[in-house]
This record gives C-alpha cells, sequence and structure tokens, in this order.
C-alpha cells in the first residue's frame, strides 16, 4: 500500500474517533442535560464524520486501488494526491473554525481538494493517447486478437 494511502486511512480514522466521540457526547446531552454547549460542537461531529472519516477513507482506497500507469510511475504525478490530503485537512480544520465566513472558505478548499485528487488521477483511468498506441499495447493486442481467431 503506497504511503499516501497510509496516510489518508490513518487520518480517517483519526477522524472517526472524534466524530463518533463528539457525537456520542451529543447524544448523551440530548438524553441526559448536563452540558447545553455541547451542540455547538455539531458541525465539528458532522465534518469529522462525513468529509474527515468517509471521504478520506474512499480516497485513500481510491488511490491505492486505482490501475497503476507504468513501472516508473506508477500512480502517475503524486503532488496532486498529496495537494489532495493538505488541502481536504486543512478544509477541515478551518470548517472548525466558529468565525464567519470560515465554514465557506474550509468547504471551498475540501472542493479544491476533490477537484485535484480528479485531475492527478485521471490519467489513470483513461491513458493517454499515445500510451494506447505504444509497441506494448499493440502487441498485447495483436496476441488476443490471435488467440480469438484460433478459437472459431
Amino acid at each position: 500500500m503506497p504511503r499516501l494511502s497510509r496516510y489518508f486511512l490513518r487520518a480517517s480514522l483519526l477522524y472517526m474517533l472524534l466524530g463518533f466521540t463528539v457525537g456520542s457526547l451529543i447524544l448523551m446531552q440530548k438524553a441526559i442535560a448536563f452540558a447545553p454547549s455541547l451542540w455547538a460542537w455539531l458541525p465539528v461531529h458532522v465534518e469529522s464524520v462525513f468529509i474527515g472519516w468517509m471521504t478520506q477513507f474512499a480516497l485513500g482506497i481510491a488511490f491505492w486501488i486505482l490501475p497503476r500507469l507504468g513501472p516508473t510511475r506508477p500512480r502517475g504525478n503524486e503532488i496532486w494526491s498529496w495537494g489532495t490530503f493538505l488541502l481536504l485537512n486543512a478544509g477541515i480544520w478551518i470548517g472548525w473554525i466558529p468565525v464567519k465566513g470560515a465554514a465557506f472558505l474550509g468547504r471551498l478548499m475540501e472542493s479544491m481538494a476533490i477537484l485535484l485528487f480528479f485531475l492527478g488521477n485521471w490519467p489513470r483511468l483513461y491513458p493517454s493517447p499515445w500510451a494506447r498506441n505504444s509497441p506494448r499495447n499493440a502487441k498485447n493486442t495483436n496476441a488476443s486478437v490471435h488467440q480469438d481467431s484460433s478459437v472459431n
């Protein structure tokens, strides 16, 4: 598993722990009124669970499992995905700040992070045209045609 995937997954598990802890405290507050100020932590709970835990977990697994490009740089330019990791976490933390406009800035950073991940990993789904016409791919397609023709 690549190092970046491990970072995504470890961060997601930390956010899960934080989100579940804050959520359980809010739920206990709902049953037994002991600290009404806990409701102010609801945005931290929601952000931790949905963006911190679920989104980062999905991105970490996607980075690990998407097809590799080749032996020299199997995951392409990883700077895009590292930028995703940093921007996503910064957006989560900024979104927690109880200042007007901070939530918008945090969501904007999170959206940019998803866009970075998309742009950086798109070539792994659809290789460039010159990669499709490489001699290696041509050899493989000829072999598969030859095998198919021998079956008939």
